[in-house]
């Protein structure tokens, strides 16, 4: 079974991926380490150096690639991948889709509290444009995101609440 986490940068996609990998027995990938692993290069400087468009190239033959790899995972996706080249509707045809539904205060809140600049779509916002560009994005994004199979709403999501929208089991469970 392949898993694949989406939402907003600072929904928690890679925390809870991880969690979820370890609770479920399946790997874990994180799709913007394979690119930049792949590549040689961060994704700051792939959006620099080629712009989103390019990145958005590479993320999509990436995603399918990990897709035609791998029968099991849990994917940590990055914020964007589900709003391009029908990545979407690709992962909801190989696995199951589950929507990280926070909220874009909370998300701003912890941005403030880490390094936003790490997310190109981010880098050198003021605090002030924070919070604005986040509402942007979720505007931008919602639309996408809302196709996931699963939506799992909160600020404090768990691994264990994704098991129980999502249905999930453990290798243990089956």
């Amino acid at each position: 079974m392949r898993v694949f986490l989406i939402g907003l940068p600072g929904a928690g996609k890679t925390t809870l991926g991880k969690a979820l990998a370890a609770l479920l027995g399946r790997p874990f990938i994180d799709l913007d380490q394979v690119i930049e692993s792949g590549e040689h290069i961060s994704i700051p400087e792939i959006f620099q150096q080629k712009g989103e468009a390019h990145f958005r190239e590479l993320e999509h033959a990436y995603l399918i690639a990990q897709i035609n790899a791998h029968p099991d995972f849990v994917m940590a996706t990055g914020g964007g991948a589900p709003c391009f080249h029908a990545n979407l509707n690709r992962m909801d045809a190989a696995g199951i889709t589950i929507f990280l539904d926070v909220p874009a205060a909370e998300i701003v809140r912890r941005m403030e509290q880490s390094s936003a600049t790490e997310r190109p779509l981010l880098a050198n916002v003021g605090r002030a444009e924070l919070k604005d560009r986040i509402e942007f994005l979720r505007s931008q994004r919602l639309p996408f995101y809302r196709q996931a199979r699963f939506t799992v709403t909160g600020i404090a999501l768990q691994a264990a609440d994704l098991i129980r929208t999502a249905s999930l089991s453990s290798p243990s469970s089956e």
